[in-house]
């Protein structure tokens, strides 16, 4: 069997608030393969926030082992995680995320900056915005951009440097049905066609319907896989 590209191993993140313990996840197992679509779905409070953000390396967790594109988050310096996010792991928020004084194509190519790829053209970007049809808006800030519009280009800036994993917490959380189906669609296709590995978080069983698999939270815990 291939080396996975996520490996979480009991993996648990406690939060100390005053006098109490929180025990935020409880013994994670989870492995996710190359070019995998994977939806986590709980209700609030479940975990998979948090689950989410030890991914991504935006948090360190408590115990367990977690690897990440063949590295071990836990033995890897802070400066090597912030380049591990800037290269090899795309993401995409509720809320966007969008500077608003910046054009779309600006804050697309804001990702191409941080990750020292500054200066001649490049055909992830035009790829990019081909795939995601947002060609036509690429000179107008975000207050000129529906919501469905800033989320296309809020994916568009997570690819644009070709991350190994696209992570995705509550992606459609903001959006309408119909824009909610367009994103979501182009999700999967960014999967299929590209092999674009993606763990998505939502509390939605629509939005998890379009993934290859779903993996249920309660308590910290996996407590079902769909």
């Amino acid at each position: 069997m291939s080396e996975p590209i996520i490996l979480a191993q009991d993996l648990r993140k406690t939060y100390h608030v005053g006098d109490v313990d929180v025990h935020a996840l409880r013994g994670v197992n989870l492995r996710v393969e190359r070019g995998e679509f994977l939806a986590i779905v709980g209700h609030s409070g479940s975990g998979k926030s948090t689950l989410f953000n030890i991914l991504g390396g935006l948090t360190p967790p408590t115990s367990g082992v977690v690897q990440v594109d063949g590295r071990d988050l836990r033995a890897i310096s802070e400066s090597d995680r912030a380049q591990l996010r800037k290269t090899a792991i795309g993401f995409v928020f509720q809320k966007y995320n969008l500077l608003p004084t910046l054009s779309a194509e600006d804050n697309i190519n804001l990702a191409r900056s941080l990750a020292g790829r500054n200066g001649s053209a490049d055909p992830n970007f035009d790829e990019a915005v081909r795939m995601l049809g947002i060609a036509h808006r690429l000179h107008h800030k975000p207050r000129a951009l529906s919501g469905g519009e800033q989320q296309r280009v809020a994916i568009a800036r997570a690819i644009v440097n070709n991350p190994a994993i696209l992570l995705a917490d509550e992606p459609t959380g903001n959006l309408d049905t119909e824009n909610s189906t367009i994103v979501l669609a182009l999700m999967r296709d960014l999967n299929e066609r590209l092999g674009q590995t993606i763990v998505m978080i939502t509390h939605n069983p629509e939005a998890a319907a379009y993934a290859h698999r779903t993996e249920r939270m309660k308590d910290g815990c996996i407590v079902a896989s769909l």
